[in-house]
């Protein structure tokens, strides 16, 4: 039976159990949501939730008659998904002039392969502090299409590069300026040149390059 992946945008009245209401309709017809957000509205007193959905069947016009069915929707949009816009999301976080040239080589690279089909994303945060860092490389993890993430700054390391152990053994890669500190020796790839750390990182997630992380005889750059 082939699948059918399908991006919806309902507007719905704010209440207690909304998200509930919705999912059970979801799930009535054998939906696999793959990513729920909630987002707000310009509109008062009302609501907008994304969903990605995937379903074992063809037909997926009865589920959007049953959501628009709901006394608390208002309205039921297809829309396009995220992986197809903004597709694989590259992080770069740390202090904001090393995060501006990283930018700078990831952007550069980006566009070069999203002329030819790819759909690759590059978000930045400039940032410091040990802690503040640490919170911000796990929650890089918790990214929807989060695919690598780059590590700008001239010192980091403690309860940074226990972070970013972790967030590697989720399967995120991590590539690191040369810097002091501990991160560079947890981190999968360490690249001295800022722009070349930008585009080296573009090139490990995009499917349209042919360098791979895994096949390099060194890690540092």
């Amino acid at each position: 039976m082939s699948e059918t992946k399908l991006a919806l945008l309902v507007r719905v009245a704010p209440q207690p159990g909304v998200l509930h209401q919705l999912t059970g309709v979801i799930a009535a017809h054998q939906g696999n949501i793959l990513s729920v957000a909630i987002l707000g509205s310009r509109e008062e007193n009302e609501e907008r939730t994304f969903f990605e959905i995937e379903f074992k069947q063809e037909d997926y016009q009865q589920v959007l008659v049953d959501l628009a069915a709901l006394p608390v929707v208002r309205g039921v949009e297809i829309v396009r998904s995220m992986d197809k816009i903004y597709g694989k999301r590259i992080i770069i976080m740390g202090g904001g002039a090393q995060v501006a040239q990283v930018a700078i080589g990831a952007i550069s690279e980006a566009d070069r392969h999203n002329l030819r089909g790819e759909h690759i994303s590059v978000d930045t945060i400039p940032l410091v502090g040990e802690q503040q860092l640490a919170d911000a490389v796990r929650a890089v993890a918790r990214l929807p299409r989060a695919k690598a993430l780059v590590l700008a700054g001239s010192l980091m390391g403690g309860e940074i590069e226990i972070a970013v152990r972790e967030v590697r053994s989720q399967g995120l890669l991590v590539v690191s300026l040369n810097m002091a500190g501990s991160v560079p020796e947890a981190a999968d790839l360490v690249v001295s040149d800022p722009v070349q750390a930008g585009v080296m990182t573009v090139m490990a997630v995009a499917d349209t390059a042919k360098f791979n992380v895994a096949r390099l005889k060194q890690r540092v750059f």
